[in-house]
């Protein structure tokens, strides 16, 4: 089998490598920079540029599955600029995947796209499936359900569309953890706002588990990738301090304050969204962290 990669090389990307590799899996991977196209058996890069409709077509032959990941960081200061980069770096790359799909030979059978929680409107009572028709009026919510309408248009290819909505992810290697453990490490942690917030987690290994899991069973539609057992920020930030032996003593962090320093993109570290993993269970997926501490364990 052979998939072609858009992100390979970020986090969840590399991860998602990693695994197929480990199961025998092909991948090509879509890059804008020349310099980090490799030619191994196993691992082979095409250039493309999505804001110039560029694509190496050549990336298509003999694959059986897209995972498309790419798209510009919510993690970085949204001024009107990057707001629309986050925007056009979802769609733009979408679209141009699937009109080179449309005009080219392919043996494409399947995309499975990324996704985001950030689709739920912010709660702390609702658990939410992917059942749910409303969508968050942030921000976020509209770029989730924007992305996720331009994924659709796949299927008019008779492909299988899958997508995967993706939650705070844990990894010591980059993504959530370790902007929550720097200020506990060094003794200034502190929840944020009321702390009753859901942060619903998952460790890399498990979210990239699930979209290999998505491509080896052909499952279709819409999964969140989080674990079974969501915590709020109170209980997250003080399960990283306990695991790394430092003190909680500071009061929670204020909303205004950080809406200060982060401006709009603070509503990430305040929204509520408690999110079910349950669909995912039932087609067997078993989760190697199953719960926040086995998770801790492996990242502190």
């Amino acid at each position: 089998m052979k998939v072609l990669i858009t992100g390979a090389t970020g986090l969840i990307g590399s991860e998602i490598v990693k695994q197929c590799h480990k199961k025998n899996i092909d991948v090509n991977y879509l890059t804008t920079s020349k310099d980090k196209i490799e030619n191994k058996d196993n691992f082979k890069g095409f250039y493309w540029n999505p804001s110039q409709s560029k694509i190496d077509v050549n990336c298509l032959k003999n694959v059986d599955v897209i995972i498309h990941l790419v798209g510009a960081s919510i993690s970085k200061r949204w001024t009107k600029e990057h707001k629309q980069a986050i925007i056009n770096s979802r769609l733009e790359t979408t679209a141009l995947l699937h009109e080179t799909l449309k005009n080219n030979h392919n043996t494409i059978t399947q995309i499975i796209s990324a996704s985001a929680i950030g689709y739920y409107p912010d709660s702390l009572t609702k658990y939410y499936t992917e059942d749910e028709k409303e969508v968050s009026n942030s921000f976020l919510g509209k770029v989730v359900q924007e992305w996720e309408q331009v994924v659709d248009s796949f299927k008019t290819l008779n492909i299988i569309v899958s997508k995967v909505r993706i939650g705070v992810v844990l990894s010591n290697k980059g993504g959530a953890f370790p902007e929550l453990a720097k200020p506990i490490k060094y003794g200034v942690g502190a929840a944020m706002g009321t702390g009753k917030q859901w942060m619903s987690w998952i460790h890399l290994h498990d979210l990239a588990g699930i979209f290999l899991y998505v491509l080896e069973n052909e499952l279709e539609g819409v999964y969140n990738g989080v674990a079974p057992n969501p915590v709020t920020n109170k209980m997250l930030t003080k399960a990283i301090a306990k695991k790394m032996k430092m003190p909680l003593f500071l009061p929670n962090i204020p909303k205004f304050v950080m809406k200060i320093i982060l401006g709009e993109m603070h509503i990430i570290l305040f929204e509520s969204q408690r999110v079910s993993s349950k669909k995912i269970e039932k087609f067997n997926y078993k989760f190697e962290y199953f719960n926040l501490d086995s998770a801790l364990n492996d990242l502190v």
